[in-house]
């Protein structure tokens, strides 16, 4: 498996399990020292209940034939696609979908606009990001995206840092948000509210957060068909219709000051980031209308919404890797049932499974709307059940090829320093240690030199 996400050990589980093919050895590498993904890296770390999916990634990974190896990059000189064939019986993509999309729009990439997944990154301890800096001396942020990592980064921007004290997230962001500054957050969508992605779970935790209001404006949401009918609606959009109602209807009178906003809008689309080369100011936005097939068209009205920090959370989108054949158009691998296709013939012992085989739909890999352990394990459980299937089906012709080197060995004699599960445990020992010093719970480390001094306190190399 190339990736320890979660479609990553769900492919491993699927192969371990099952009976066709007995005593296979599964190896999971990573890029980075740690396992889980964006369990681990894309999840808010005030999510407790959704992050403890770790552990039952962790009890696949302990497995006795389940062989975690991080700190290995594939598609680095030495170590391509032809190399791991020679390495492995089977190779099995499963590397997510690691860039943001652009709005294809002017001034996107002036000082202070950002892709969501930068500020997740940051905030999370990714340590791609360690030499990210957000001081957040904005006085008002721009998300522009109405999806749960939107939710998520408004909540963040609006969440006390004590209240974030008690959680894993790393010292620098955590003492960032403390001298925060913003005291408007601004989420903003194209469409209505009835087509929102959030989910209501996460929709309510705004109104929970201390000290913070939520904003929406009325005649807005009544553009919305759907949002007036709401009767043939699925569930969840009938459930965030009425949480909406229910900010759109509270009496002014009940509003009491605080200490920030959340402002909810729709049917604004973003034509313009305005600012120099000093930074954004703020961000022109097109009143949209239902253009009656589910869609949007402009209507020619502008609305400049001001703002010093811009974070652009229109969805993941895979990348090409290398060695392999990829679809620009939908940010994915050619395959059949999982099996990698190169010219629509099956490209030997390659598969792809998760968001890069079907792209990143719902939430952390389920196209349901559903946030929490269940919805993540939604839609990858099947889908790494298929390609399991798929390289199950072809073990016979696989299982020719003669692999006898130890896949470590081998690994190593590449140029690779991998850092197998004892390293990973140190890190976690490290984290624990280094929060326990600064007299809060577990907290991230930061950055790969970090990380990697820990590994190698248990006798690791990498």
């Amino acid at each position: 498996m190339i990736g320890s996400g979660p479609s990553g050990v769900y492919t491993a589980q699927s192969l371990i399990e099952q009976q066709a093919v007995p005593d296979i050895e599964v190896y999971v590498l990573d890029r980075l020292p740690c396992p889980y993904g964006l369990v681990r890296y894309g999840v808010a770390p005030d999510h407790e209940k959704i992050k403890s999916l770790q552990n039952n990634l962790r009890t696949v990974l302990e497995h006795p034939r389940v062989h975690f190896l991080g700190n290995v990059e594939v598609g680095a000189p030495g170590l391509g696609v032809a190399e791991l064939r020679e390495i492995f019986h089977a190779v099995v993509f499963c590397v997510g979908a690691a860039t943001d999309r652009h709005l294809g729009i002017p001034g996107e990439e002036l000082p202070g606009s950002h892709p969501a997944t930068e500020f997740v990154a940051w905030y999370s301890a990714h340590p791609d990001a360690a030499a990210v800096r957000f001081t957040l001396a904005a006085r008002s942020a721009i998300v522009i995206g109405v999806g749960n990592v939107a939710v998520d980064v408004a909540r963040m921007l609006s969440r006390g840092a004590a209240e974030l004290a008690t959680t894993d997230m790393p010292q620098g962001p955590l003492g960032a948000l403390a001298d925060s500054h913003v005291e408007d957050v601004w989420m903003v969508g194209r469409r209505g509210p009835s087509q929102a992605k959030f989910t209501t779970k996460e929709l309510r935790e705004l109104g929970s957060l201390p000290g913070t209001e939520v904003r929406v404006q009325p005649e807005e949401l009544a553009l919305d068909p759907a949002y007036l009918d709401p009767g043939e609606l699925p569930a969840v959009g009938r459930r965030n219709v009425e949480v909406l109602r229910g900010w759109a209807e509270r009496p002014t009178a009940a509003t009491t000051p605080v200490g920030r906003r959340i402002h909810l809008r729709f049917f604004l689309r973003p034509v313009e980031v305005l600012g120099d080369a000093t930074g954004v100011r703020a961000v022109r936005f097109e009143r949209t209308a239902p253009d009656g097939r589910g869609g949007v068209r402009g209507t020619g009205e502008f609305e400049d919404i001001e703002g010093q920090l811009v974070l652009r959370s229109v969805g993941y989108r895979g990348t090409p890797q290398p060695g392999l054949p990829f679809d620009e158009g939908t940010g994915t691998v050619p395959h059949l049932a999982g099996r990698v296709l190169r010219d629509g013939a099956p490209l030997p012992g390659v598969y792809v499974a998760g968001w890069i085989k079907r792209g990143p739909t719902g939430v952390i890999g389920t196209n349901r709307p559903k946030r929490g352990p269940t919805g993540v394990i939604g839609t990858n459980r099947p889908c790494a059940k298929e390609t399991a299937h798929s390289l199950l089906a072809d073990a016979g012709t696989l299982a020719d090829r003669d692999t006898a080197e130890d896949p470590v060995a081998a690994l190593t004699r590449a140029g690779q320093r991998p850092v197998p599960w004892p390293g990973w445990l140190a890190i976690e020992a490290a984290e624990a240690e280094w929060g326990h010093g600064l007299g809060r719970g577990t907290v991230k480390l930061a950055d790969w030199e970090g990380l990697l001094d820990a590994a190698r306190s248990a006798g690791v190399n990498g």
